[in-house]
């Protein structure tokens, strides 16, 4: 087993490596849009995962998918000149849910604020339910009750 360093820096090289081959080496217009934001390697050292962004629509995404699948060769080949590791890890290409989970986030939030600018409204007209001052208060003695 590898150490987890070791895996880290790897993964970072790959995903170097596989980012400059998709914009040099790799002549595929699908990959055109194509952006790699991070890469894993197992601790073994033995398969890699590619974690990439496409801009466009679905039928985008397909065809980028199709893509990456038929040129993993090559860039599993480059990835073996390039390293100079004994094993050249496989590599497998995975869609990032990064982004996706951003715009949802942000739309989240969006509502979360649209929501509080309600409440604010709503609650800039509002007056108390009960008297001005709710709190129970000492009683006060009379000096005729003395």
């Amino acid at each position: 087993m590898a150490d987890q360093a070791r895996a880290r820096r790897l993964a970072k090289r790959i995903a170097q490596i596989v980012a400059s081959a998709l914009e040099h080496d790799v002549k595929d217009p699908r990959l055109a849009m194509v952006t790699v934001t991070d890469a894993k390697v197992t601790a073994d050292l033995r398969e890699a995962t590619v974690f990439y962004t496409v801009f466009g629509d679905d039928a985008d995404h397909a065809g980028t998918a199709a893509a990456l699948a038929s040129s993993t060769g090559v860039l599993r080949s480059l990835v073996g000149q390039r390293t100079g590791v004994r094993f050249t890890p496989t590599l497998s290409f995975v869609l990032d849910a990064v982004p996706d989970t951003a715009r949802q986030v942000e739309e989240l939030l969006a509502k979360a604020q649209a929501a509080d600018a309600d409440v604010a409204r709503i609650a800039s007209g509002a007056k108390p339910a009960g008297d001005a001052d709710p709190y129970r208060k000492p009683r006060e003695v009379d000096e005729d009750e003395s």
